[in-house]
């Protein structure tokens, strides 16, 4: 069993996330510097927090499970990270979007702040890893909010 000293806060994924700024988009890749994408980053930050990955994740296409209409990024989240209730939004929360209505939801992201200047930082094509405003137009894409297991909240 972890211990406090040991389990992960929401700066220290923060600060994790951060180290992955300016790693370039590659589809289906998940290596700090080198190459990821939106899942590859919460990958990697995985891998950073507890070692290995929990799951080997499938080849997967950029329209991934939309002709099929499956949650598979939903029910994978619900597999190994903890569910929350979409509002509040806490530093450190994995958030998961639907891109259009109707559509499956197939991004996920890093809350790194809060309040009138919330951010987050995601794996965007064509953009690489950003830090981007949480805009009125990605709040309103907001599915399902999630934290890693065993996060130590200080306070």
């Amino acid at each position: 069993m972890s211990t406090a000293a040991t389990r992960p806060t929401p700066a220290g994924l923060v600060c994790a996330a951060r180290g992955w700024l300016g790693t370039p988009y590659v589809h289906q890749a998940a290596k700090r510097g080198a190459g990821c994408d939106c899942l590859g980053l919460i990958r990697g930050l995985w891998r950073e927090i507890y070692g290995a990955e929990p799951e080997v994740v499938p080849g997967y296409t950029m329209d991934w499970s939309e002709p099929q209409g499956e949650e598979a990024l939903w029910q994978a989240a619900l597999r190994h990270l903890q569910p929350k209730p979409v509002e509040p939004a806490y530093r450190g929360d994995v958030i998961l979007f639907r891109m259009r209505q109707g559509a499956v939801a197939k991004h996920i992201a890093l809350q790194s702040e809060t309040g009138p200047m919330s951010r987050f930082i995601h794996a965007y094509s064509g953009h690489g890893v950003v830090e981007s405003a949480l805009s009125q137009p990605w709040q309103r894409r907001i599915v399902a909010r999630f934290s890693f297991p065993d996060v130590y909240e200080v306070t």
